[in-house]
């Protein structure tokens, strides 16, 4: 990490940070980790939390929790949050599931999975986020008319993650199919390098019955 990203882990992580602890569910009390009852984007796997952070700061209404495994990205991000002044953004570290897993049903306005790791061989597939299992439990924990967005920039991963959104009976398509890019997702350098490659991103946008 740099300096800057060492400072402040150091500085900020006991204001903003939460750890997801292996081994038994812990409960996430949302309202007391941010301070206020608000409605909560979760923000699965935010990489170096640009995306985090650009998002939150014109979302002052609702409130972010990230939670990734990349210590440098979670440094990174709470220096953009110090800097920023984004008190709406929150920063866990350890495995999403779990996390999730200590969530009360329909308490998410939203769920972002943006360009997670696709595992092309197929022998690596079942450890993919996306898979119905896994879909069924962020589903639960979104409110009613709350969105599951994903996004990637695998062709072949974009179709499976449809077909298995698509089979779950409370999701509904918000578009009929892959979804036009929106807006309000900020353009990453990932998802350049991704383009500039020729790999054109698929977003996909569902909600809760």
């Amino acid at each position: 990490m740099s300096g800057r990203q060492t400072d402040a882990l150091d500085r900020l992580w006991h204001a903003y940070g939460l750890d997801v602890p292996d081994g038994p569910v812990q409960p996430v009390d949302l309202a007391g980790l941010f301070g206020r009852r608000a409605p909560v984007v979760l923000e699965i796997g935010s990489g170096m939390g640009d995306s985090t952070a650009a998002m939150a700061a014109v979302d002052p209404d609702r409130d972010y929790l990230a939670v990734e495994v990349h210590t440098p990205g979670i440094a990174n991000l709470l220096d953009l949050v110090d800097r920023c002044g984004l008190g709406n953004v929150r920063v866990a570290q350890g495995d999403a599931l779990d996390l999730v897993r200590g969530l009360s049903e329909g308490v998410l306005d939203a769920v972002h999975v943006f360009f997670p790791d696709p595992w092309p061989k197929a022998r690596h597939h079942k450890r993919r986020i996306i898979q119905p299992a896994h879909v069924a439990l962020l589903r639960s924990r979104l409110t009613s008319g709350g969105t599951l967005h994903c996004a990637t920039d695998w062709a072949e991963y974009a179709d499976g993650m449809r077909q298995t959104l698509d089979a779950d009976p409370e999701l509904v398509d918000a578009y009929g199919g892959f979804a036009p890019r929106p807006a309000h997702r900020p353009v990453t350098k990932f998802e350049r390098r991704a383009l500039t490659a020729g790999r054109p991103v698929a977003d996909l946008i569902y909600r809760r019955r």
